[in-house]
């Protein structure tokens, strides 16, 4: 194993840029047309003096982190930015760590400090989530490794830790050195509560015809994808009108297909969301669709979610936290009330990841069965440096599909500078295609080819055209 170097955090500097959909995104109760990403480079020392830079990016997804309608979207924006900004203050002062024990070892004065301005766990968790990449892969290019070998050599020094008790003792250089990364992985594709199923649901003028699929017939017949995505929105009824529209499609098929079922909270307990289950079940028209369930996620409000027993829903299909996972030691909470699953998302943090596949391993060693999983959501991860981190992290945990709706909601590398586009898809061919708008994400028979994340830093050693973004401003929010 490649001894973990101590690097201390010079300098963190936050950018962000808007962007606009090509297609509206709804899911739960809010309905997207544009957004912004943040944009974080950190600057890192080793012990021999040499210095580095690294940059990580991520959505400033309003309305996903905190659900409250009570704020503004421009309100959750200058949450993340807050969640930033404690992040950034706090590893900039500490001394001298590796980088997993800057994350760790701040853990839960992050959490307290979040606490103070008024910031729920899974906004706190945000800042130290794009801090931690950008750390890493100023860590890697300095190292010369990829994002697969320094894991896999543990580079990061990952260890039991008090903030995670349930693993100590734990064979972290073991259990990363095992790992092997994919070549390739399924996109599975997200239908938003929107989304037109056919060329019908279409209002008169309102296609974008830029050249890429809009109607769910259209994306099956364009990217040939077996894996889907499928949002409800809390009204029994009306996702039972909705799912077997999109079975009419999806049931063309000739070879097996999969879905999972996403509720984004919109179900008020348990109890709803069975009693979905239930009519799925008695409509003639979705039996091949509930057949393909692979598992329900979050389909409860975050408020009740880790309180609620979901053991009878779970008995139907699995079912997994997403939104609920805010603190490391959700996923335990959760399985004690009958979830098996848990999701990965790059802006909960990339160790979190690894540290509940580690759970799971445990788990299913002593259950002896494969009872516990984790999944690989979505965030809108755009084009670039954002996507590609998100993807290599996949890669790595071996997750077998991935949820992915950045490329099709959002338009290519919009905003972006023609530059930038162009570079990193010289230097990602496998992973972006053509087209006359410039380049896209590349999905052919509905996979994703990997084999271009194996450079040096964190899945891309292209980086974002720093003088065409805005620096972050400074967060309203106290």
């Amino acid at each position: 194993m490649t001894q973990a170097p101590l690097i201390t955090i010079r300098e963190v500097v936050a950018y962000e840029w808007p962007f606009k959909l090509r297609l509206p995104f709804r899911f739960g109760a809010v309905t997207h047309t544009h957004g912004r990403q943040a944009v974080v480079r950190a600057r890192i020392r080793l012990s021999n003096g040499r210095e580095g830079w690294g940059v990580a990016a991520e959505s400033l997804a309003a309305k996903w982190f905190e659900k409250d309608p009570a704020f503004t979207d421009d309100e959750n924006y200058d949450q993340l930015r807050k969640a930033i900004e404690i992040a950034a203050d706090r590893y900039v002062a500490v001394g001298s760590n590796t980088a997993f024990g800057h994350f760790a070892d701040g853990y839960s004065a992050q959490l307290a400090d979040g606490t103070r301005a008024r910031l729920n766990p899974l906004v706190a968790s945000f800042g130290p989530a794009l801090i931690d990449r950008a750390v890493f892969d100023a860590l890697l290019r300095l190292s010369g490794l990829t994002f697969f070998e320094g894991m896999r050599r543990n580079l990061a020094g990952i260890r039991s830790h008090a903030a995670t008790a349930d693993l100590a003792g734990f064979d972290f250089d073991g259990f990363l050195a095992a790992l092997e990364p994919a070549s390739q992985v399924a996109a599975r594709h997200t239908v938003g509560l929107v989304d037109p199923i056919t060329a019908a649901d279409q209002a008169p003028n309102t296609r974008v015809d830029d050249g890429l699929p809009e109607t769910l017939e259209e994306v099956a017949q364009t990217y040939r994808q077996r894996y889907w995505k499928l949002k409800v929105g809390g009204d029994v009824a009306a996702d039972i009108d909705r799912l077997t529209r999109i079975a009419s499609v999806l049931d063309r098929a000739s070879e097996p297909y999969y879905a999972t079922l996403d509720g984004n909270e919109q179900y008020a307990d348990p109890d709803g969301v069975l009693a979905l289950w239930r009519r799925m079940q008695a409509t003639p028209a979705l039996k091949r669709l509930c057949a393909s369930i692979l598992f329900i996620e979050q389909p409860i409000k975050r408020a009740v979610a880790l309180s609620r027993d979901v053991r009878m829903l779970a008995i139907a299909k699995p079912v997994i936290i997403d939104e609920s996972d805010g603190e490391l030691g959700a996923f335990i909470t959760a399985t004690e009330l009958g979830y098996t699953g848990v999701s990965s998302k790059a802006c909960k943090g990339f160790y979190k990841s690894f540290i509940n596949l580690a759970r799971c391993r445990l788990w299913n060693e002593d259950a002896k069965s494969e009872r516990y999983f984790m999944s690989a959501e979505d965030l809108t991860t755009l084009a670039g440096t954002c996507v590609q981190q998100d993807l290599a992290l996949i890669a790595l945990l071996g997750l077998g599909h991935v949820e992915r709706n950045g490329h099709h909601f959002v338009d290519g590398f919009a905003g972006r500078s023609a530059a930038e586009a162009e570079a990193f898809a010289a230097a990602h061919p496998d992973l972006y295609a053509p087209s006359p708008q410039g380049p896209r994400l590349r999905i052919e028979e509905g996979m994703l080819k990997l084999g271009s994340l194996a450079c040096t830093g964190f899945g891309a050693t292209v980086e974002p055209d720093y003088a065409a973004l805005q620096p972050m401003p400074k967060a309203a929010w106290i």
